[in-house]
């Protein structure tokens, strides 16, 4: 999604290329073909925090765009504060997630 935001795009993009160069460069030194492939348990546990928190970042993302819409549109302040009370609970449900999953 943010790939091809006109105003985000080119910062995201480097930091995912960086992001897949880092990988990379990660299995050659451990001889590995994916992450925490020696922590299995740690592994595990990343994995099913991330089946919690993507919807949840999916539900922050949209809200956050939804305000921009709504500043762009000028709208009432009673639309874009629900929205904003969205992102503030979404937050809270991934801090709860990964102090959970510690």
């Amino acid at each position: 999604y943010l790939a091809n935001d006109p105003r985000y795009g080119e910062i995201w993009n480097m930091i995912y290329k960086e992001y897949e160069l880092t990988r990379r460069n990660i299995f050659k030194l451990s001889g590995n073909t994916e992450l925490m492939a020696n922590y299995p348990v740690e592994q595990q546990s990343v994995q099913m925090r991330e089946r919690i928190v993507l919807p949840i970042i999916t539900i922050q993302q949209y809200a956050m765009a939804h305000i921009r819409q709504l500043e762009e549109q000028l709208a009432q302040p009673q639309q874009k504060e629900t929205f904003e009370k969205l992102v503030i609970r979404c937050s809270f449900g991934i801090i709860n997630a990964g102090r959970n999953s510690a």
